[in-house]
């Protein structure tokens, strides 16, 4: 089976419809728009995977066609950076991530209005924090936790709710209220400005951005059930809106916390503005993306691999001690629901032959021609850089019997790492090879031919039969390659370097 993607998605379209769905929002209350951003604005890898030509960086190319109407709020729980919680893909705690999206929005020209430490009860690390932002000529804001919520409405909506909470200054007519991580506080914080906008006589209004679950597609549809998968370890569950269907006699998706919520933010609402102008959570939507599918087989083939992916990074989290309990079964049962087999991912079928074959770890990566290419390990190099330089030969017509990197130089390096850095495995890790391969590309045409093949591998699928190191995932992820592995160690030691 080839399984290299074929764009489903137009890009182009959605930067368009995406930024004149937002300003007729906005025109919509009078000027002023809070929107909720859920998910990633930045490295969408999870769209651009499950949706062929959506581009990780959509959002914020679609903010930049706004960017003299926009300013960015980042909300964060001060729990969050009292406990020091880590973003998992990035490794950082959120206070550092927080400073992070402050430099990435303003590098691209978005303008940072502020940051709300939201559930503050004056937690010492969030106090250090907000003085640290203030020297940086951040401004800062305190909300805080409110008796009661969400269900007390009326404590909620009254002087002893949000009007205990710092009102945020803002001055541009989309405010995007966004966040390092889930349970940050961005809902609320929506409405506890709606709350002051109110009192001091400003009309705004409140919108929800979530790309996914994508509520114009069925509930089964592959691209939905892979966002079930993505959140296993969340208890998300898509779900049709009944308030959308009593409203309007239309079937659509959403996903069971904003469903659950939506009774209590309606009356927030009302209480607010005397009235609630929208019949539904998928009312408070903008999202487009679903009017933007060209291609529904690619983007339905593209998540069913998403879904295989995940179920194997749950069982590899599970045998790290890393993750939640059930996760994957859960991911099972959706694999199940639309008949997925692994059988559908090629690679790990390879990648286990060679493993059995050889009696020790190997790897497969399947190319875009479709051909799948091996990695063994050898007493030079793992599975994975053996993997690495395998395609590159394949992807630059290179003969296999080539020395890409000749021994003379491997060996130098694997004394380095053994007699001087105390390593005790000699092989070279995938950064390794690829330094070695750049400095023999300087003298080495076939080594140079080799390197020019590297932006060939996005977008490759590859399958590892025991678990890598945290610096071989890295590299195959900067790569673009989606990897899954065997939830297994190479050895039986209770302890495996990162």
């Amino acid at each position: 089976m080839v399984i290299f993607m074929k764009i489903g998605f137009d890009n182009q379209k959605y930067l368009s419809i995406q930024s004149e769905k937002i300003v007729e929002r906005i025109e919509r209350f009078g000027g002023k728009l809070y929107l909720e951003f859920g998910g990633k604005l930045f490295d969408d890898f999870h769209a651009s995977r499950v949706l062929p030509g959506f581009a990780p960086d959509s959002k914020v190319r679609m903010l930049l066609e706004l960017k003299d109407q926009a300013e960015i709020v980042i909300v964060v729980n001060s729990g969050d950076i009292e406990k020091n919680k880590v973003r998992g893909d990035l490794g950082i705690t959120y206070d550092l991530d927080t400073l992070r999206l402050i430099d990435a929005f303003r590098s691209i020209g978005l303008y940072v209005g502020s940051v709300v430490l939201t559930q503050y009860t004056g937690q010492s690390a969030a106090l250090a924090f907000k003085e640290r932002l203030m020297q940086l000529g951040v401004r800062v804001y305190k909300h805080y936790p409110i008796q009661g919520y969400p269900t007390d409405i009326s404590r909620i909506v009254s002087s002893e709710g949000f009007g205990k909470n710092e009102y945020i200054k803002t001055t541009r007519s989309l405010v995007v209220i966004t966040a390092p991580g889930p349970g940050s506080g961005k809902m609320a914080t929506c409405l506890s400005q709606l709350y002051h906008e109110h009192i001091r006589h400003i009309r705004a209004g409140y919108a929800k951005f979530e790309t996914f679950p994508i509520w114009n597609l069925p509930l089964n549809h592959p691209v939905n059930v892979a966002y079930e998968a993505a959140t296993a370890d969340l208890d998300d569950v898509n779900m049709i809106d009944p308030f959308h269907y009593d409203a309007y006699g239309v079937t659509t998706v959403n996903y069971n916390r904003d469903i659950e919520i939506y009774p209590v933010l309606r009356e927030m609402l009302r209480q607010i503005h005397g009235e609630c102008s929208y019949m539904s959570p998928t009312d408070m939507g903008v999202n487009m993306v679903g009017h933007c599918i060209i291609d529904d087989d690619a983007c339905c083939l593209a998540s069913r691999q998403e879904i295989i992916r995940r179920y194997y990074g749950e069982l590899c989290a599970m045998r790290r001690g890393l993750g939640k309990e059930g996760s994957a079964e859960r991911i099972n049962l959706l694999m199940n629901r639309l008949n997925i087999t692994v059988s559908e991912r090629p690679v790990i079928a390879a990648a286990v032959k060679k493993a059995q074959e050889t009696n020790y770890p190997a790897a497969a990566l399947q190319l875009p021609n479709g051909k799948i290419i091996t990695g063994k390990t050898s007493s030079l190099l793992g599975a994975s850089s053996a993997l690495l330089l395998n395609a590159l030969k394949a992807l630059g017509d290179i003969h296999d019997d080539i020395h890409l990197i000749s021994p003379i130089v491997i060996e130098p390096i694997q004394d380095l790492k053994t007699r001087h850095l105390g390593n005790s495995n000699p092989r070279l890790h995938t950064d390794e090879v690829l330094i070695a391969l750049s400095i023999c590309a300087a003298t080495n045409p076939t080594a140079d031919l080799a390197m020019r093949q590297l932006s060939k591998l996005k977008g490759c699928e590859a399958h590892s039969s025991v678990l890598l190191s945290q610096v071989d995932e890295n590299v195959f992820r900067k790569l673009g390659v989606n990897l899954t592995c065997e939830p297994k160690y190479q050895s039986k030691k209770l302890y495996h370097k990162k």
